[in-house]
């Protein structure tokens, strides 16, 4: 039995930790991808009132590469609005430590 305790002194605080992670990526990043899509919004609609919804958002897994370490990634669309004019933006986030985001046009763009 002394040989069994020691092993769970280590692993009960490791299980313990895994519990308390936080939120997923994908639910931290939501504001700072929304915040972006809405600066770029207000910069390319001239419209500084300009408001930001979220649309949809789904994390996106990278692409089985060998000996390359590519992260998952978070991948949000948002809609602009303000000004009379509206536009949607794909952001993606990727999950690699740096909290950054980009901030890309549309798939579609018919939403002008």
């Amino acid at each position: 039995m002394l040989t069994l305790r020691p092993s769970l002194l280590v692993a009960v605080p490791v299980l313990l930790s895994a519990c308390a992670s936080g939120p997923p990526f994908i639910d931290q990043m939501e504001a700072t991808a929304i915040d972006m899509a809405v600066r770029r919004g207000q910069f390319e609609m001239n419209c500084p009132s300009a408001t930001g919804q979220l649309i949809s958002s789904e994390t996106i897994q990278p692409p089985v590469r060998p000996f390359i370490m590519i992260p998952e990634r978070a991948e949000y669309t948002v809609g602009v609005t303000g000004c009379g004019k509206r536009n949607s933006y794909v952001v993606s986030c990727p999950d690699n430590g740096s909290n950054s985001c980009f901030a890309g046009a549309s798939r579609d763009d018919s939403m002008q």
